[in-house]
């Protein structure tokens, strides 16, 4: 009996394996096929011979330089400003006693529910009034306010010790002292997990760029990369454009690799549910 459920089990996770893995695949080889090759029908698993021209094409059409560029300085603003903004004030929940704190904090957590759809409307109107449609600031600023990553950083701190900040306070460390020097490289796990979520998902975002830019000059890369599937007159070159989303892919995948110890220490070790 053990030995059917021990192999149901592999089993099992072979199967989710492979439906893991298998879109990866799938975008990897198709950008490798010629066009006749990405829409033949049967499709083929492999392509004939390897079509490495794709990205080479892909790179000139996408303008990677210049939609890259966008692409990192708002990524990378973003997370510095969620570092600014949330992680202060998930210590604030985890460890301080404030008026209406649980109050704010249920806020936090019906934001964390909330689509973005129903929310864009007057996040639009708002930074309309400013001024800030297609600029850097509209795809930044509204974007420092994570209920996510307060959430998560919250769970964080109350995994810490309480005995260590009351010593601190002992040795009269100030509240800023106390998370700079004390909270922050005890999370060090958390922040660079959370840090890395909020990579990914300013990297890959699509729908906000498209709802807050309405020129290339501002533009991130999945816009660009959007672009490279329709070649006018119904005609889709699926090799082209796979090619274009490996390289989108590619930077963030790195991350991944080099943040995959510190992920696995922050929910196995850290006991985050």
């Amino acid at each position: 009996m053990k030995l059917t459920i021990r192999l149901l089990r592999y089993l099992l996770m072979i199967v989710l394996t492979l439906i893991f893995i298998f879109p990866f695949f799938w975008m990897i080889s198709t950008s490798l096929k010629t066009y006749i090759e990405s829409i033949q029908f049967p499709p083929a698993m492999l392509p004939k011979s390897l079509q490495f021209s794709n990205y080479a094409e892909a790179w000139e059409r996408v303008r990677f330089f210049h939609f890259g560029m966008n692409s990192i300085i708002v990524t990378v603003l973003t997370m510095i400003g969620q570092l600014f903004v949330c992680v202060p004030a998930a210590y604030a929940f985890a460890r301080k006693k404030f008026a209406l704190s649980g109050f704010f904090f249920a806020l936090v957590l019906v934001d964390l529910m909330l689509p973005a759809q129903v929310t864009f409307v007057p996040i639009y109107v708002l930074l309309s009034d400013f001024g800030w449609i297609d600029t850097y600031q509209g795809l930044i600023v509204p974007f420092t306010f994570s209920s996510f990553t307060i959430f998560f950083m919250t769970q964080a701190f109350k995994q810490i010790n309480s005995e260590l900040l009351d010593a601190a306070r002992l040795d009269k460390a100030t509240e800023l002292k106390i998370m700079v020097r004390i909270m922050l490289p005890i999370a060090k796990p958390y922040i660079i997990t959370v840090m890395l979520f909020t990579a990914i998902g300013k990297w890959n975002d699509y729908f906000w760029t498209l709802i807050l830019t309405n020129s290339e000059s501002v533009r991130t890369l999945p816009i660009a990369v959007k672009g490279l599937l329709d070649v006018g007159d119904g005609v889709n070159q699926w090799n082209i454009s796979m090619a274009g989303n490996v390289l989108l892919m590619a930077p963030v995948l790195v991350l991944y690799l080099i943040a995959n110890r510190f992920i696995k220490n922050a929910f196995v070790y850290g006991g985050i549910k």
